[in-house]
């Protein structure tokens, strides 16, 4: 996928990209029903830390995304309720990734968690066949202190002829 970036072709070849975090996660089973921990300060980086979260669920097919931040790290688990595809793009002019396209598929009972920094472009879909379910905890506040502040949100899925094809 090649997209003109100021006066630069940029092509996006497939790899892991700087600065992007992605655990699977282990969940814990016994008679009572299930634990998972979503995220601990000490698995974070202090920069990182959630300041807000929301749940979101997402119906069968609907892709949200692709969008960037310029300051917000987004921490993000996928539930284990469902089965996504989870993809990201390196646009940073300054990331030793730049060009990298990185693309993730979660199973139904997975559980995983991706922590996405300020200017890597990323989307999900819903590519099950049931509602699911995604937790994000957002190191900004939405729309700032008091929801005053304008969004930090750069949003690309109506853009004709946006770099970042969904397939």
């Amino acid at each position: 996928m090649n997209t003109a970036v100021g006066q630069e072709l940029l092509h996006f070849v497939d790899g892991e990209i700087d600065g992007v975090t992605i655990e699977w996660l282990d969940s814990h089973v016994d008679h009572r029903g299930l634990l998972v921990e979503l995220f601990r300060h000490d698995e974070l980086h202090q920069n990182e830390w959630p300041v807000m979260a929301y749940l979101s669920q997402t119906k069968p097919g609907v892709v949200r995304g692709p969008h960037e931040h310029r300051e917000q790290t987004d921490v993000f688990v996928f539930l284990g309720n469902g089965q996504w595809r989870v993809y990201l793009w390196d646009h940073r002019a300054d990331s030793v990734t730049r060009g990298r396209r990185q693309r993730i598929d979660v199973e139904q009972d997975e559980w995983l968690r991706v922590v996405v920094p300020p200017g890597v472009v990323h989307a999900y879909q819903n590519v099950g066949s049931k509602p699911a379910w995604v937790f994000n905890g957002a190191n900004r506040l939405y729309a700032g202190e008091g929801r005053k502040s304008p969004v930090d949100e750069i949003r690309h899925e109506d853009r004709p002829g946006s770099p970042y094809a969904i397939d």
